[in-house]
């Protein structure tokens, strides 16, 4: 592996030479003259973490502007699921790169996907630098949803990356997917070492038929199925009441926030205060391009920060926390040693040019980032070490 001199980057309010060396942050404090296979001039330049989206389905880019302005079942009904029982390989391939060369051009190193072909979203992750954690969707009766299929390429599977991918079960959801068929999937998962990425209380109407067929409503459902747990990621939680908000924190499940989606769908305001409050691990995801129509995670967090204060409360949620989750939070979530900017840390990191007219004056940074600047002020993104992108 080699190794990047970043110089003259600010970093914490202060202009430093960072040496990464490998995959890792080797110094925060290096000599001007430091040894490096690469130099690059951090001048006007800050640096900050990259982003980790914990939840998205990133070949649905292929879908971007598809079926806009529908209900969540309608949209599902009449317009993806019907599209996606006639995707191919090549068309999937397709909507992998456009997703993974969106996301690099937008500060996100990480992306926790649901969805199809885990044999082409390997090799186009592979092939772009980023880091995923690859999560085969499971529906009932999907043509391209083929559980012993799935299971048995998942026991033969091998990360061609040394370590960037890691895999996941994906059960889609309690309604698309029978009891015991989430028992087995999870039983297989935990056998396997690998996540469990499901949606859970994403609408009102989630919830009514989860009460009519199972008498409860859906986190104590799945916490009656020995789902809940530290290895389990939350897609929505929209529809989460006190009682539940305490169970997810009890139970160490990682939920996964993605405003963009939740707005678009009409699904409701993710109960921040309450989820907060319960001391509930939450992360930052976009859900994929046809709900949410980017996959720029920069962008959700403003949304998240604004939506949060919907209620009346602008102290709910500030830049610095949603920022946090969003690169931390996520990262931990993960076990992906990274996150922060540290010595010793896997080196994901983000450029940012601070005389792009968006990020001045710079009174904060972290602010800045969040509520004023867009993807264009990202000027280069590094990931395990690597450069992937350098505007």
């Amino acid at each position: 592996m080699g190794s990047i001199l970043i110089k003259h980057i600010l970093l914490e309010g202060q202009p430093r030479n960072v040496l990464i060396e490998g995959k890792r942050f080797k110094s925060l404090d290096a000599a001007d003259g430091a040894a490096a296979e690469t130099v690059l001039d951090g001048s006007g330049m800050a640096l900050l973490p990259g982003l980790y989206n914990t939840h998205t389905h990133s070949a649905m880019t292929l879908l971007r502007g598809y079926g806009d302005d529908t209900s969540l079942e309608q949209w599902l009904d009449d317009y993806i699921w019907p599209v996606e029982s006639r995707l191919t390989a090549g068309q999937l391939q397709r909507g992998y790169m456009l997703a993974t060369r969106e996301m690099a051009r937008t500060g996100t190193v990480f992306f926790n996907d649901m969805y199809f072909d885990l044999d082409t979203a390997t090799d186009v992750v592979a092939d772009s630098g980023l880091r995923a954690t690859l999560g085969w969707v499971m529906l009932d009766g999907h043509p391209l949803s083929n559980r012993m299929e799935v299971m048995e390429r998942i026991k033969a599977w091998r990360d061609p990356t040394g370590g960037r991918i890691q895999l996941a079960m994906a059960p889609h959801a309690i309604y698309t997917v029978a009891r015991d068929e989430i028992v087995r999937m999870v039983r297989f998962a935990r056998e396997n070492g690998l996540r469990i990425h499901t949606h859970l209380a994403e609408t009102r109407t989630e919830v009514a038929n989860c009460v009519r067929d199972h008498g409860m409503r859906p986190v104590a459902y799945l916490d009656s199925l020995g789902v809940l747990g530290p290895d389990v990621v939350l897609a929505h939680c929209v529809q989460v009441n006190d009682a539940e908000a305490d169970l997810l924190a009890e139970r160490g499940v990682t939920i996964s926030h993605c405003p963009c989606s939740n707005m678009k769908l009409g699904s409701g305001i993710f109960p921040y205060e309450r989820l907060i409050k319960a001391g509930c691990r939450i992360t930052l995801g976009t859900d994929g391009a046809s709900s949410s129509n980017n996959l720029d995670l920069r962008e959700a967090m403003k949304f998240a920060a604004l939506l949060a204060k919907v209620g009346g409360d602008p102290q709910l949620l500030p830049a610095s926390q949603v920022f946090d989750w969003a690169t931390r939070c996520g990262a931990e979530a993960f076990g992906i040693d990274a996150g922060t900017i540290a010595e010793g840390k896997l080196a994901d990191c983000l450029l940012v040019d601070l005389s792009d007219v968006k990020m001045q004056p710079c009174h904060n940074l972290i602010s800045n980032f969040v509520y004023s600047a867009d993807s264009s002020c990202i000027a280069g993104v590094l990931c395990d070490g690597q450069i992937l992108y350098q505007r």
